[in-house]
């Protein structure tokens, strides 16, 4: 994600931030110009850019001003209460539980950055009232719901649900070492579901299918009967000659959902590391460097090659830093070269749908 910094004092800002610890001044995503913003607020009760950014007056979300869970600013003549990224949320926790406000915040908070990637590619992304068939929407659910089924994160046409125990940082560590995954997050899990969404948008039935189907497999092989083996017996032995992740080897959605997410990741590092002007130039002869990125670089728009190679040395570096102050890798991965083609169509592929 590319940084941002408050057009008031110019403090670096981050993108949750709703004041700016250097001055003080309100601060909001204005969705119209997806940029942060300093705001003023005016006695009819808008909100206007402190320094003339362009655009007019503003109201904040309702979620933002009144439930807290939010940081974005939409239009005043907008009729909608709520910003397009929590229009989009349809089931929210129940805030009187225990804990569910704070899980709330946090998923709410992962959503919008997912949310800023899609729209920074040029994905198609409306809502259900927008698109009853085709919409994206969200179910942020408590572990156990009144009828009494548990809840299963997971994408089931156009909803994406997510368990709201996964914002407890206890809980996901437990679920994450019982199924032995190297790597759980929020985010990782909104970027996977994401992905499955936009397989039914992007491949299900298009000229894709073909490409698809030579890299991840046969979608068509009994998905229920492919995960039941996969939490029988596991992986395959060879499975990281192959795939991103063990996961990947269950069935091709998987397959297709973990690449996603990893190129999402990498898109989303690469643009951080543009903007804050990193490059890596080990001084041992034959490593991988880093060269400079322009500040304003659309990273989706860069050839893959170029891509991928920036990808390998500053994963290393993260981890590295990670391993200095005592953190587990930050991408805990070693991607193949199967692995690494599949990405290379998941690239092609958004190129092509974004035109």
């Amino acid at each position: 994600m590319r940084t941002f910094h408050c057009d008031h004092c110019a403090h670096q800002i981050y993108f949750e931030n709703t004041v700016c610890v250097s001055c003080g001044r309100t601060l909001a995503f204005l969705e119209d110009l997806r940029d942060m913003a300093s705001l003023d607020s005016a006695p009819d009760g808008t909100w206007h850019p402190a320094h003339g950014a362009p655009g007019g007056a503003y109201r904040l979300c309702r979620n933002y001003e009144v439930m807290h869970v939010c940081n974005w600013a939409l239009p005043a003549h907008d009729p909608e209460a709520l910003c397009r990224a929590c229009r989009l949320t349809i089931v929210v926790p129940d805030v009187s539980m225990p804990g569910a406000h704070e899980a709330w915040f946090r998923l709410e908070s992962a959503k919008r950055r997912l949310l800023f990637t899609l729209l920074s590619l040029g994905l198609p992304l409306s809502n259900r009232h927008e698109d009853p068939p085709g919409g994206l929407a969200f179910e942020f659910k408590a572990d156990i719901d009144p009828s009494g089924e548990p809840v299963r994160t997971g994408h089931s046409a156009g909803t994406i649900t997510i368990d709201i125990a996964e914002a407890d940082d206890a809980e996901r560590e437990r679920r994450r070492a019982a199924v032995r995954e190297p790597y759980r997050t929020l985010l990782g899990h909104l970027r996977h579901e994401s992905g499955h969404y936009y397989w039914d948008r992007l491949v299900r039935g298009q000229a894709e299918t073909e490409g698809f189907r030579a890299r991840f497999g046969d979608e068509r092989e009994d998905y229920t009967s492919a995960l039941d083996t996969y939490y029988r017996y596991g992986p395959p032995q060879d499975w990281q000659t192959r795939f991103v992740s063990a996961y990947a080897s269950s069935h091709a959605w998987e397959d297709w959902a973990e690449t996603w997410a990893h190129y999402l990741h990498m898109l989303d590092a690469l643009e951080t590391a543009a903007a804050c002007g990193l490059s890596l130039a080990p001084p041992t002869t034959g490593e991988p460097a880093l060269a400079p990125l322009p500040a304003n670089l659309r990273v989706d728009q860069m050839p893959f090659d170029r891509l991928i190679a920036g990808w390998f040395p500053l994963t290393y570096a993260v981890n590295s830093l990670n391993r200095g102050l005592g953190l587990a890798d930050a991408y805990p991965f070693v991607l193949p070269p199967a692995a690494v083609d599949k990405l290379r169509f998941v690239h092609d592929l958004v190129a092509r749908a974004t035109r």
